[in-house]
Order: C-alpha cells, then sequence, then structure tokens
C-alpha cells in the first residue's frame, strides 16, 4: 500500500493532537498555516474526524486514529 500525499499530511494534521488530553484542540489558520494543512484539516473534517473544518477537537472516530497513529510512530522508533 502506497500512502498518498493528501494522506500523510492527513497524518501529519492529526500528529499535532495531544493524546495524552483530547481536552485540546488545535486551530488551522488559513492566514498562517500551507494551503496543504488547510486542506488536510477540511479534509479531515468531512471524515467526521474532527469537530469543526479549520481544527476544533477530535471525535471518537479521531481520537481512535491518534491513537492508532501514535502505536504505529512508537512502533516505529
Amino acid at each position: 500500500m502506497k500512502l498518498s500525499p493528501e494522506t500523510m499530511q492527513e497524518l501529519s494534521m492529526l500528529s499535532f493532537f495531544n493524546q495524552s488530553t483530547f481536552q485540546q484542540g488545535i486551530k488551522v489558520h488559513s492566514h498562517e498555516a500551507s494551503e496543504e494543512d488547510v486542506a488536510a484539516t477540511k479534509r479531515l473534517f468531512d471524515k467526521g474526524m474532527i469537530t469543526q473544518d479549520d481544527g476544533g477537537y477530535l471525535t471518537s472516530l479521531g481520537k481512535d486514529a491518534v491513537e492508532k497513529l501514535q502505536d504505529l510512530l512508537l512502533m516505529l522508533k
């Protein structure tokens, strides 16, 4: 399986969420963030992983994704 640049960007954006507390969100400002970050954040919202199209908090699906991402990153170290 090959990961697309879009998927890699979405994984990157998910990695900004703090796994130790899901009560912290992120905000992706279109005037400060890259176009790729803004687009990836919107896709995560469209997929139901975050609460707002410019960041917000993780949904339960997003929490599951971040937990799995963190596990994978630990395995690769």
